[in-house]
């Protein structure tokens, strides 16, 4: 569960959020309430799965598993994104060549024809 309190004094924007990470409390600080208690609760699925899978209760070992699964799905989707940049770009290249041939051929027709 996950509650968030009013900004401080000295820090206006940060908004305190307490949320449970596999049955423990955390106060976090931020801009962004809900953003803060979506990530918990991602984190927190994480940690249940992996415990679900490995049968280990050792708190510290599941959290580095977790942010292991985490970072893998986090560098595939970097990955796929680059990939796709690479996609975007090599497309952009050859459309370019081809709009550059276009225009090359119209001018050389325009030339013949005047």
């Amino acid at each position: 569960m996950a509650t968030a309190t009013k900004p401080s004094a000295t820090t206006p924007d940060a908004t305190s959020v307490r949320v449970e990470i596999f049955d423990q409390p955390y106060n976090l600080r931020g801009t962004d309430p809900e953003y803060i208690i979506k990530l918990a609760d991602y984190v927190d699925s994480k940690m249940r799965a992996v415990a679900e899978q490995t049968h280990t209760v050792d708190t510290a070992r599941l959290a580095v598993l977790a942010a292991l699964n985490i970072a893998d799905e986090y560098h595939l989707l970097k990955r796929n994104q680059d990939g796709s940049k690479l996609d975007y770009l090599k497309r952009a290249n050859h459309l370019s060549e081809v709009l550059d041939e276009a225009i090359d051929e119209a001018h050389r027709d325009g030339r013949r024809a005047g």
